[in-house]
């Protein structure tokens, strides 16, 4: 029964029981007291009812069940999944076991476009992206995943938090709520055979993650053919030869079992992968205030969390490639990065107006620089 219509019936009753009073035979209270006593619990009901209108959550919107739909490509056991398994516990606990998570992992809700679009139609409430699907929704956050734009993971931290407020932001008026960054960590070449030079990319067949603008002009300023496929193509294509050389973080590659395929990875980076934890707004906005607020803190926190996992994680992959014969290739030399390095600069010039805007971009390198400058 809706809250307020209780309310109602209680007063109903209670008003009707002091009423029958009046007319009982041996009551030896005035009517006036009774009429007294009615008129107080009238008007204690309906101040009882303000109150808790204005506290933000009557009890029957707190004693709803609230199920977020939450997809993700990482696979069950994964650090990532136990990670958000346990943020799901913490807020269940925090919200009396009235906002609980169903995940749905390894991508078995499809691509990440795929997961974007039931999102927007209300299938799913909640994923987390790479920044390809990050950038589905808000292009301008690729700023971040730029090739071969940082050197190291302090650079990294700097600037996102210097742009934190301002992606946030962005993603609300988008219909998202950013719960917190989850990077994917370094991205390396993993190829059949070693790579040591853009001419030996160039004669391999790389992979290229489907409708990746960033990925697309790197390769364009390498004179580099890309394969385009699916994520959730890609083990398969390893497997007859479609393609041979992939890019990924380590965790990534041990994740996604690519590194059963190939040989080799790369000391190169092409880029550091943003990551990222959407909820839709509007279905956090159908969450009661308090519980909104305990969704954010304890996310923000969880999600911290699992980035410092995340750092480990991928270190701790070097040694099982190692130990499955994924042998690491030197960096190039002096000259061939160059050449590396020049394509990032041509692909963020070709990018610069068209996927973001030449502002974020100069805003971003401006707080690069002064890092770099420090």
């Amino acid at each position: 029964m809706n809250y307020f219509k209780r309310v109602s019936v209680y007063s109903a009753t209670f008003s009707m029981a002091i009423r029958r009073s009046l007319f009982y035979k041996d009551c030896s209270w005035p009517k006036a007291i009774f009429r007294s006593a009615l008129n107080f619990t009238t008007r204690a009901l309906i101040v009882l009812v303000v109150l808790l209108t204005v506290a933000g959550a009557s009890p029957a919107e707190a004693d709803k069940k609230h199920i977020i739909k939450f997809a993700t490509l990482a696979p069950e056991g994964s650090s990532w999944m136990k990670s958000m398994r346990r943020l799901s516990d913490k807020i269940k606990k925090a919200t009396d076991g009235n906002v609980a998570f169903r995940f749905y992992p390894g991508g078995v809700s499809g691509d990440e476009k795929d997961v974007i679009r039931k999102m927007r139609i209300g299938q799913l409430h909640g994923a987390g992206f790479t920044g390809v699907g990050l950038g589905e929704i808000l292009p301008e956050v690729r700023v971040l995943d730029l090739p071969f734009l940082f050197d190291n993971d302090e650079e990294i931290q700097y600037v996102y938090n210097k742009m934190n407020a301002y992606f946030k932001g962005r993603y609300e008026e988008k219909g998202y709520v950013l719960l917190g960054w989850v990077p994917v960590g370094w991205v390396h070449f993993f190829p059949q055979k070693p790579i040591r030079s853009v001419d030996d990319l160039r004669q391999s067949k790389p992979w290229m993650w489907e409708g990746d603008p960033l990925v697309e002009q790197a390769y364009k300023g390498l004179g580099v053919r890309p394969i385009p496929l699916s994520i959730t193509d890609v083990l398969l294509s390893l497997q007859t030869g479609m393609v041979n050389t992939v890019y990924s973080s380590t965790q990534g590659a041990l994740a996604l079992q690519w590194f059963t395929k190939v040989k080799h990875v790369t000391r190169l980076k092409m880029g550091y992968a943003t990551g990222g934890v959407l909820i839709s707004k509007k279905k956090f906005d159908k969450l009661p205030k308090p519980y909104q607020e305990a969704v954010k803190k304890i996310g923000a926190e969880c999600l911290q969390e699992l980035v410092e996992l995340i750092q480990k994680d991928n270190l701790k992959a070097h040694e099982v490639l190692e130990k499955n014969d994924v042998k690491w290739v030197a960096l190039p030399d002096e000259k061939e990065m160059g050449r590396f390095q020049e394509a990032g600069v041509a692909a963020r010039k070709n990018l610069a107006g068209k996927y973001f805007p030449s502002k974020l971009l100069d805003e971003v390198l401006g707080h690069l620089k002064d890092f770099r400058n420090h």
